[in-house]
């Protein structure tokens, strides 16, 4: 085996361990940051860049360790480590392209399960290499460090301690500092970066050959040139806002007639604003309808709770049209609330409380007339919130004659579908479960009440409602209003499958959207269809 004197003492071996350790939890995190906007961030895309990073740390330890055996030298590590710390520099200047062109690619070839293949397709191009260099470290440094068998358990329990010491800073680091503060490209280059110095230094103490580092170096720093953007939309220009947040990707998005929420680059809006303080058209506008129920022309108040409030749209709406309303809500990222404030003219008599709705609920001890549930997880709906344990308490925050709204975003039409589980689960604890498709979207909005005479109250007040729009659309949306008929569908803390349900429904949703497209290209090809998309 080599030696030199930067190694005699273990000391930097031990630091390699470390910083190794921090840098693959970095890697996974980021992982999760980048793929977020484009497939969403449920249990099924954190599944999936778990285990391509452990197929990639266990083929790197498998490889690391029959290496180090072969050919002793840690030359020949540290090289890994400067070819791994480039890829990660890479991986801001071209990930976010990699990722749109093998969703390109697989949604003409794929009828099923895109989002899954996708997701699985970016994580194995993109963060399998530089993670299966990076697991070749422990095995060689086991090599180096261990020189007879009397001291073999202590340096290697060492060796794990220090990784492991790593790799629980390297996860609160970027989820709590950098993600947060500069983004997810420049996550992505500080750690490359800690990974590069971490190989200069050893080669300039070693005396060995600088040719690899020089090189490194200089695609290092054409990588801070051209990869700390945090734009993931790159193909949307004058974006008001894009950044992120502990728990999302953010964009604003205006033009002449509304200002648009989106925490996802690929599906769906999450608030809107119009300005010219028209009815959005949007489910919101159908959401109104519980008010109505609850009675809020026969009361002096009416107490209004919005669980998931976005950027405020619904308590917007509301407040436009009615001025008996007290509306809290609760908003689990704070970012989203400064936006609302800053772009969404948000009612200031609003209050908003940074907090999980389940959880708020938990310590809440008010009833509400109305408690309006719309609290998704990018695209899906966080299981915490889906089964019938949340329901009861919700039920047991609402008034005697009180009503929950709740938006379904992904009209299912298979029998199964995350909607049947949800409005039979719901079903189970409130005797009168209404729903009411939207009419131009996948939207579906569902109301819950355990007062029987919800539908009459719910035409009495609007016949003695003064606004003749908002009348006319209650009164259109009555004709859409029918009774559910329950099933024997039921989501549990213990037994809530919405990410997969979820993606059925996705699944379905891409299908429709590019059954247009796949058959220009099936019929006129490559050319046809970019001639299409002029």
């Amino acid at each position: 085996m080599k030696t030199n004197s930067i190694l005699s003492n273990k000391t930097f071996l031990y630091l390699t361990e470390f910083f190794s350790g921090m840098s693959v939890m970095a890697v996974e995190l980021g992982a999760s940051r980048l793929l977020a906007p484009y497939f969403s961030s449920s249990q099924i895309v954190w599944t999936i860049i778990i285990g391509t990073i452990m197929i990639a740390m266990a083929l790197g330890n498998i490889y690391g360790g029959r290496y180090a055996d072969k050919n002793p030298n840690p030359d020949k590590l540290y090289g890994r480590i400067i070819i791994s710390s480039v890829w990660i520099a890479m991986i801001p200047v071209v990930g976010k392209y990699i990722i749109i062109g093998i969703s390109a690619l697989l949604i003409f070839s794929l009828n099923s399960n895109f989002l899954i293949w996708a997701a699985f397709a970016a994580c194995m191009i993109i963060f399998v290499f530089p993670l299966f260099l990076l697991g070749t470290v422990t095995p060689s440094l086991i090599k180096y460090t261990v020189n007879n068998l009397e001291d073999s358990g202590k340096i290697s329990g060492t060796l794990g301690a220090f990784n492991t010491i790593g790799s629980i800073i390297g996860t609160f680091i970027p989820t709590f500092i950098t993600i947060p503060a500069v983004g997810t490209s420049i996550t992505f280059l500080i750690f490359a970066g800690i990974l590069l110095t971490l190989s200069i230094v050893y080669f300039i103490a070693a005396r060995g050959s600088k040719k690899g580092i020089i090189i490194g170096g200089i695609i290092f720093i054409f990588c801070c040139i051209f990869g700390n953007s945090d734009s993931f939309a790159f193909w949307e220009k004058d974006l008001t806002y894009e950044g992120e947040s502990v728990y999302n990707y953010l964009q604003v998005k205006e033009d002449s007639d509304s200002i648009i929420l989106s925490t996802n680059v690929l599906f769906g809006v999450q608030s809107i604003l119009e300005k010219n303080n028209n009815l959005t058209g949007m489910y919101y506008d159908y959401a109104m309808a519980a008010p109505f129920m609850a009675g809020v022309t026969e009361k002096d108040e009416l107490d209004i709770l919005i669980l998931g409030m976005g950027t405020g749209t619904y308590a917007t709406q509301c407040k436009r049209y009615f001025d008996n309303l007290n509306i809290e809500g609760v908003e689990i990222d704070d970012k989203i609330t400064m936006l609302a404030e800053k772009y969404f003219e948000l009612p200031e008599d609003v209050s908003v409380m940074t907090y999980d709705g389940r959880a708020f609920l938990n310590t809440a001890d008010k009833e509400y007339d109305v408690i309006m549930v719309d609290a998704y997880q990018d695209i899906t709906i966080p299981f915490q919130m889906s089964s019938i344990e949340f329901f009861n308490l919700v039920n047991k925050h609402l008034k005697k004659d009180g009503v929950m709204v709740v938006n379904m975003n992904m009209r299912g039409t298979e029998d199964g579908n995350i909607n049947d589980y949800l409005a039979d689960t719901i079903s189970n604890v409130f005797s009168q479960v209404y729903i009411a498709d939207v009419a131009g979207s996948t939207n579906r909005e569902l109301f819950a009440s355990n007062n029987p005479d919800i539908i009459n109250r719910f035409t009495d007040n609007v016949e003695s409602f003064e606004n003749k729009e908002l009348s006319g659309l209650m009164t259109d949306i009555s004709d859409y209003l029918t009774a559910y008929e329950a099933g024997n569908y039921l989501m549990t803390d213990d037994n809530a499958p919405v990410e997969l349900l979820g993606m059925k429904v996705i699944d379905s949703l891409i299908r429709d959207e590019v059954k247009y497209y796949k058959s220009i290209y099936e019929d006129e090809g490559i050319s046809g269809l970019i001639d299409s998309l002029k």
